[in-house]
């Protein structure tokens, strides 16, 4: 599972009627279901159904990656499904001066037990996202598709990676892409205890050294509430996006 949490199938039938800009659009289910075309366009988010699903096909290329993040969408989705794009109302976020760490987290970080890198082992990282075993889910989301996608945003400098080593071991890590000051967490595994949970501390520190205004967690889990994060409305969400997706993004390896 991605950071956001998601739990519906994405497999649904779909009859798509033609409508202008490029994208078709099913009126069969509530809300318009939108097929994308080739022009990397979108539908606005607040078209999207009550479960989050915006629009299916189109492609993962950089363009259009980079383009469903600056409007607050990303992609999620299992083979041989195609491509499923989200824009969940409401919205799990993280205002970096928010963030919550416990006492024996606390303790953990202190006790040096992780030394934490960044941009170091991003292929590593995504890898084992997609292959670490997940309760209540058979497969992966993260497709070999999505895996070359975002290796390819990570060396263009707007995905990146933290890692937690432990004894020279890569024992847990996170990934995702940043726009302007607004990082969209994308997964995290952990093959040791606290090792995602301090690589994600470390991850929030950092930008709030940086001034980043917001960290997209995109659906709730009480995992992420724990560290500070809450639901806002989507309209709140698109507001903060827009006003922190301008500002000047960080792009390349970042420090640690």
């Amino acid at each position: 599972m991605p950071i956001l949490g998601l739990n519906v199938h994405p497999s649904r039938k779909m009859n798509y009627q033609p409508c202008e800009d490029g994208v078709n659009t099913n009126s069969n289910i509530g809300m318009p279901i939108f097929e994308l075309s080739n022009n990397s366009s979108f539908p606005p988010p607040h078209f999207s159904e009550r479960d989050g699903l915006l629009a299916v096909g189109g492609d993962l290329s950089q363009k259009r990656l980079l383009k469903a993040y600056y409007l607050g969408i990303f992609p999620w989705y299992s083979d041989p499904d195609p491509i499923l794009w989200w824009s969940p109302d409401p919205r799990l976020v993280l205002f970096p001066n928010e963030l919550n760490i416990t006492r024996r987290l606390r303790r953990t970080m202190r006790s040096g037990r992780f030394r934490i890198t960044m941009d170091t082992a991003f292929d590593r990282v995504i890898s084992a996202c997609a292959e670490i075993p997940r309760r209540h889910e058979k497969g992966t989301w993260i497709t070999a598709d999505m895996v070359a996608a975002y290796k390819r945003l990570h060396g263009s400098g707007f995905a990146h990676s933290v890692e937690a080593w432990s004894g020279g071991e890569l024992a847990g890590g996170l990934y995702g892409v940043a726009i302007g000051r607004c990082f969209f967490g994308e997964s995290m595994f952990s093959h040791a205890s606290n090792a995602s949970k301090v690589a994600f501390v470390s991850l929030v520190e950092y930008l709030r050294t940086q001034k980043f205004g917001v960290i997209d967690c995109q659906v709730a889990t009480q995992h992420l509430k724990s560290f500070g994060a809450r639901e806002i409305p989507r309209s709140d969400f698109l507001k903060i996006l827009e006003k922190y997706r301008e500002k000047p993004s960080l792009k390349g390896t970042w420090p640690r």
